[in-house]
């Protein structure tokens, strides 16, 4: 009696162990199976995250580009009426380097303004490196006789109130470079009064249209120097690199 007692003990023990085991396999296998449930949630958060990041990145980059886009027209438009040309302004370029004539070591980008296949005018990039702040990207508009139609200050951080000057939006003085060219005023003169020039300085800023001068004289003296190879009207899309 007292084996069988022993035995039905030892199989009732057997019993509960064999539930323990099974129940703490159950809770194992349900912890494993919420953890993956919940890295799933949390994966599929993360795509739907990726994607409207993705999504938001390519809408504003797209609206960004088309708003520099429309800048950019609205600028050579100014310089370059479209009443005088037919061309697209921003189709007709030619790539070119030359760091000492245009600020900067990367290629510049130069618009060419036709009517009827005849070049009116060429639109330059060039940036003056040694603003007050840093450089200041300028377009600078020359009519195929060398003389200016206009300049303009594209982007820039020079001080409000002093070296802004340069916006028109602020003063007239981008304007006084209108009509002038190497025939019409020798390259000794292009400086500012204050370094017996022609051009005016601005009250407590000299840095800053001294720095604009020099980027359009020797914008001016590129023209000169490449006159035929910028001119060539049957030329389009070229990469043309200057002989330093």
């Amino acid at each position: 009696r007292r084996q069988r007692q022993m035995c039905i003990r030892d199989s009732r023990l057997l019993t509960t162990t064999r539930l323990h085991a099974c129940t703490g396999t159950n809770k194992m296998a349900e912890k494993k199976t919420s953890m993956i449930k919940a890295g799933l949630v949390l994966g599929l958060f993360s795509l739907v995250g990726i994607g409207l990041v993705s999504l938001t990145y390519s809408v504003t980059h797209e609206k960004i580009a088309e708003n520099e886009r429309l800048f950019l027209l609205k600028n050579l438009q100014e310089l370059v009426p479209q009443s005088i040309h037919d061309n697209d302004l921003l189709a007709d370029t030619i790539q070119v380097s030359n760091a000492e004539a245009f600020g900067q070591n990367n290629e510049i980008t130069i618009y060419r303004a036709k009517k009827n296949e005849k070049l009116i005018a060429l639109i330059a990039t060039p940036t003056a490196p040694d603003g007050y702040n840093g450089s200041i990207k300028l377009l600078v508009a020359i009519k195929e006789n060398g003389e200016l139609m206009g300049v303009r200050a594209v982007s820039h951080h020079e001080t409000p109130g002093l070296g802004d000057a340069i916006d028109t939006n602020k003063s007239e003085w981008v304007f006084s470079f209108n009509g002038r060219s190497l025939s019409n005023l020798d390259s000794k003169y292009w400086r500012v009064k204050r370094d017996v020039g022609e051009f005016d300085q601005f009250t407590g800023a000299t840095i800053t249209p001294r720095a604009v001068v020099k980027a359009v004289l020797k914008t001016l003296q590129y023209y000169q120097a490449h006159k035929a190879e910028l001119t060539d009207g049957s030329v389009s899309y070229t990469h043309l690199r200057a002989h330093e």
